[in-house]
């Protein structure tokens, strides 16, 4: 049997577009962004959004790739990262949701992170949510509270979130 090198070429040329066509077909659309968006596996901070519920309060922050480190700590009052300025919300009560290696932003500078920046909010528990910071690989949110939080966090996939309950009692 002759060996056709050329032949090899072509077949594992037509082989690697094949591939890289079915990649590009079942990768999800975010993975299909251009190279110069999504050169970094720094988890996307892409939005936030709360619903009462009744017997909790839940916020949830939502993600483009995976579900990074988040620390979960009350704090007396809630600041902007990098200024320091307190963060308008009422409340006496405030927990600090960071997450880390996390961006508000694309590899460009352009925002990716769409939700809201400072909302004041009526439910049982929850009374505000502020984006306070997106900076040097932390993004951080203050959530706002009239008396003091008992919470639990969680993480959901499909698609990838973070998730704050904080218990109430039996609304329903």
């Amino acid at each position: 049997m002759r060996h056709h090198p050329h032949r090899r070429r072509i077949v594992a040329l037509a082989t690697g577009a094949l591939l890289t066509a079915g990649l590009a077909l079942a990768a999800p659309a975010s993975a299909a962004a251009p190279a110069a968006v999504r050169s970094s596996s720094t988890p996307l901070v892409v939005n936030a959004r709360w619903g009462g519920h009744c017997t909790f309060d839940r916020v949830v922050i939502d993600l483009e790739g995976s579900v990074p480190p988040v620390t979960v700590t009350p704090v007396s009052q809630l600041v902007y990262d990098g200024s320091g300025k307190p963060v308008p919300l009422a409340g006496k009560y405030f927990l600090e949701i960071r997450l880390h290696p996390a961006a508000g932003h694309d590899d460009a500078g352009n925002n990716v992170y769409q939700g809201p920046k400072l909302q004041q909010i009526y439910l049982s528990k929850l009374k505000g949510l502020a984006l306070t910071g997106d900076f040097e690989g932390y993004v951080t949110f203050g959530a706002a509270f009239d008396t003091p939080p008992v919470y639990s966090t969680s993480v959901l996939h499909s698609p990838e979130r973070f998730v704050v309950d904080v218990a109430h009692p039996n609304t329903c």
